[in-house]
């Protein structure tokens, strides 16, 4: 091998770990001990933050917490919506907090990345509509008639604040020279997605007025949706995700389905690099490779959440546990429910 061939083959290597660890900032989820950013030099300590997005927080001391809350957001909704699946997003105590499973280019990366782009938007975004920020409230721009004969009034969300805010803290471990990278371009892609699933669901609620609530003038705004709901339209984009690869069209590098068959994603849709691996096993080289070895399981589904297909064909245990539940809930005037506390055996399969 030449120099020259080892040279760029390590300048490779370097952008590929450059761009696999752009979800560090996660970490910020795990800083229990960190109280409020309000200073420079906490910005400074925060692990998993690269240089550019120390210099975003030292600019933005008051909208670090919204993002701080994101992160966890994110973890939270991640656990929720895999939390049927072999790889179930378990955290680690480390950088990345997912470990390296989000290092590779797979499906579970893109929603990663997409999840976590949202949760920043979505929670800068609530804390302007909160009042909590200087910088951004309500969107002003959303007011007048509406063509269906509503006042725009109260407080829209500035979903243009939170997704620029997103946009630039997220994004910018992606950009530079290592934004022409397969991965790069992944990243910035699923980064979108997510961003997207929030601007795509924005709802409008409204509010009467009139005698007794006649609703003679109605008064509405613009609100994003639950973040539950996001994280349901990105589940749903993960599952029906395209494998691309990296195509140069005249100067420029752009991502294209690897089968020629399939049709074209769009800016909405979860895209991916490599194959996922079968997550059945653990794996000490590779953090955040738990397999599923413990995992409960559910003895009667067909589907992934199955004993079957959850224990990758090792078998399972069963055992009778005592559950105790709330039972023989009553109302009470005014205004508590009471229940009793009931005590049932129940089977409990758990993979081998």
């Amino acid at each position: 091998m030449t120099a020259g061939y080892l040279l760029r083959s390590l300048l490779l290597l370097i952008l590929a770990l450059f761009s696999a660890n752009a979800s560090n900032w996660l970490y910020l989820a795990k800083l229990s001990s960190v109280g409020s950013i309000s200073d420079e030099k906490t910005c400074e300590k925060l692990r998993g933050l690269i240089q550019r997005q120390v210099q975003i927080c030292k600019r933005n001391l008051e909208v670090m917490d919204a993002v701080r809350r994101g992160a966890q957001i994110a973890i939270d909704e991640c656990q929720y919506q895999f939390r049927n699946r072999r790889w179930n997003c378990s955290t680690l105590e480390t950088v990345p907090v997912f470990g390296k499973v989000v290092t590779q280019g797979t499906r579970e990366a893109a929603f990663v990345y997409a999840i976590s782009a949202a949760s920043v938007a979505f929670a800068v975004t609530r804390a302007c509509s909160s009042g909590e920020l200087d910088k951004c409230g309500c969107d002003r721009n959303v007011h007048g008639f509406s063509p269906e004969g509503f006042q725009w009034s109260g407080c829209s969300d500035n979903i243009a604040y939170g997704v620029a805010f997103s946009q630039s803290f997220v994004d910018v471990r992606e950009r530079g020279k290592g934004q022409s990278s397969n991965r790069a371009l992944m990243n910035l892609h699923n980064n979108e997605a997510g961003r997207k699933a929030i601007l795509n669901n924005m709802r409008v609620e409204c509010k009467c007025h009139g005698v007794s609530g006649s609703c003679e003038l109605k008064t509405c705004w613009k609100a994003m949706p639950p973040f539950r709901k996001v994280g349901n339209v990105i589940k749903e984009k993960f599952d029906g995700a395209t494998e691309v690869e990296q195509r140069k069209i005249g100067t420029t590098k752009v991502l294209v389905p690897r089968n020629a068959q399939f049709k074209p994603h769009t800016d909405e849709d979860l895209v991916y690099l490599e194959p996922s691996p079968d997550f059945c096993d653990f794996d000490p080289r590779t953090p955040g490779m738990l397999g599923t070895a413990g995992r409960h399981c559910n003895k009667t589904s067909k589907a992934i959440d199955g004993c079957e297909l959850m224990c990758c064909g090792r078998g399972f245990h069963t055992e009778e546990v005592e559950v105790v539940d709330r039972c023989s809930c009553k109302f009470h005037w005014c205004c508590y429910v009471k229940c009793k506390q009931c005590r049932k055996m129940v089977e409990m399969h758990t993979c081998r």
